[in-house]
């Protein structure tokens, strides 16, 4: 995975659990941060994109594999790619990863989000807007 697209930050204690450690579901939040980021630094309008006037693009499905803890202060970064599983859908591949120098780069946590894209007047598929398949390639 070599992503075009890498968001940085750092855990704060309210990303981690009783045990200190980074909570299950925030590790998704985190991607969620990164996929907002990417669509930003893609040129896309996020209060426009996610008011959801004509389309929606409700995620799916969601995973997310844990294979080393991450604590409060320690500085990660997340590396997206999006791919087209169909005219009117996408995924979103994220690794996440140690930030900084001297570390080696591999992955504390991989996810997968699957989105699909509807017409939020008759809540039925329509295809990707222009908008999103631009994103996707700047994602690539």
């Amino acid at each position: 995975m070599n992503p075009a697209f890498i968001y940085h930050r750092t855990i704060h204690f309210r990303d981690t659990d009783a045990a200190g450690v980074v909570y299950f579901a925030n590790g998704l939040s985190l991607c969620h941060e990164a996929y907002e980021a990417s669509l930003s630094a893609s040129g896309i309008n996020l209060k426009y994109f996610f008011r959801g006037e004509l389309i929606a693009v409700p995620i799916t499905h969601a995973s997310i594999d844990f294979l080393k803890p991450m604590f409060c202060g320690d500085r990660i970064a997340i590396s997206l790619i999006a791919t087209i599983l169909s005219p009117e859908s996408f995924q979103i591949e994220y690794q996440l990863y140690f930030d900084g120098e001297g570390i080696e780069k591999k992955a504390i946590a991989k996810a997968l989000t699957k989105h699909t894209c509807i017409d939020t007047s008759t809540r039925k598929r329509c295809n990707l807007s222009d908008e999103l398949l631009q994103w996707i390639k700047f994602t690539q």
